[in-house]
C-alpha cells in the first residue's frame, strides 16, 4: 500500500472513531430503548409505536419516536406532523416536536416529494439509521421508541446493532396463522442477536359492533398469546379492532385522547403499564455490575 492509501485509511479510521464517540455519547443520554418489530406487514405496528410513545410521554416521561421505515414512513401522518421539516443546530438535526416531552424523527420529514419512491439498497438504509441516532439532537430521554418496517432485514438489524445489547423489543402481531408464522421469525431474530424481548402484542384482536355490541373474531383470536407462550416471552395484551383506531390514524390524533372507558384505551393502558414495568426491570438488570 502506498503512502497516500495509508493516509486515507488512517483519516477514515479517525473519522469513524469520531463518529462512534458522538453516537455513543448520544445513546448514553437515553435511558431505555424500545424497538417495535413485526415479521409481518399490516399488523398495526406503526400505530402501536406511535401510541406507545404518546402514552409514555403523557405519563411524564421524555420520549423520542424514531421512524426507520425507509420505503413507507407513516409516523408523520399518524402523529399529525405531515409537512413538517427538520431544522439544524450547529450541524445537528433537531427532531420535530410533537409536545414538550415527545420528539419525532422520520425520513418523511426530509423528502421534498412525500410521494416519491425511496429506492435504496442496504448500505444507504444503514447510513440513514446511523445518522438518525448519531446526528439527531435527541437530548436526555427516558425512552426512545423505534418503529421498524416489517421483516428481519437491513433496518431492524442496523437498529439493533447500533443501539446495542440493551435495546429491548416489542413484537406486534395480528391473530391469524399467516401473521403468526412470519412474526415467529422476529422472535428468532431477537434471540439470535441476543436482545431482550419485552413481550408480544396481539393487535386487531376482535371487533365489537358499534350497533349491537356483538364481538366478532375477524382475524381469529389467541394466536399471539400462544406464540408468546411458545417463545417464553411475556404476552403484553390484546388490542381490539375499532373504527376509532382508523379514524385517529387518518386524522393524525392519538388514541390517548379516547375516553378511558373505551376498550382500545383500556387495552393500551394495560399494555403500556406492562411495558414500563418490564423495561424498568430489564434496564435494572443491565445496570448491574
Amino acid at each position: 500500500m502506498n503512502k497516500t492509501g495509508s493516509a486515507e485509511n488512517t483519516a477514515a479510521a479517525a473519522q469513524r472513531q469520531s463518529e462512534d464517540v458522538l453516537l455513543n455519547g448520544r445513546m448514553a443520554r437515553i435511558k431505555q430503548k424500545i424497538v417495535v418489530l413485526s415479521g409481518k406487514g399490516g399488523v398495526g405496528k406503526s400505530t402501536v409505536s406511535a401510541n406507545l410513545a404518546v402514552a409514555l410521554s403523557q405519563a411524564g416521561n421524555t420520549v423520542g419516536l424514531m421512524d426507520v421505515d425507509v420505503h413507507g414512513p407513516s409516523i408523520p401522518r399518524l402523529m399529525g406532523l405531515t409537512g413538517k421539516t427538520v431544522d439544524m443546530n450547529e450541524g445537528a438535526m433537531l427532531p420535530v416536536t410533537w409536545s414538550d416531552t415527545l420528539k419525532v424523527m422520520s425520513l418523511g420529514f426530509l423528502l421534498e416529494d412525500k410521494y416519491a419512491a425511496t429506492i435504496w439498497r442496504g448500505p444507504a438504509k444503514a447510513g440513514l439509521i446511523r445518522q438518525f441516532l448519531q446526528d439527531v439532537e435527541w437530548g436526555d430521554l427516558d425512552y426512545l421508541v423505534v418503529d421498524c418496517p416489517p421483516g428481519t432485514g437491513d433496518e431492524p438489524l442496523s437498529v439493533m446493532q447500533l443501539l446495542g445489547a440493551d435495546a429491548m423489543a416489542v413484537i406486534v402481531t395480528s391473530p391469524q396463522a399467516v401473521a403468526i408464522d412470519d412474526v415467529r421469525r422476529s422472535v428468532g431474530f431477537c434471540t439470535t442477536l441476543g436482545n431482550p424481548m419485552l413481550g408480544l402484542v396481539e393487535n386487531m384482536s376482535g371487533f365489537t359492533c358499534p350497533t349491537c355490541s356483538t364481538v366478532s373474531e375477524v382475524f381469529g383470536s389467541g394466536g399471539g398469546e400462544t406464540l408468546a407462550q411458545d417463545a417464553g416471552i411475556p404476552f403484553l395484551g390484546r388490542i381490539p379492532l375499532a373504527q376509532e383506531v382508523m379514524a385517529s390514524g387518518e386524522a393524525g390524533s392519538s388514541l390517548a385522547a379516547l375516553p378511558k372507558e373505551h376498550p382500545v384505551a383500556q387495552a393500551f393502558d394495560h399494555i403500556v403499564e406492562r411495558i414500563r414495568l418490564y423495561s424498568a426491570g430489564l434496564a435494572s438488570q443491565n445496570r448491574r455490575p
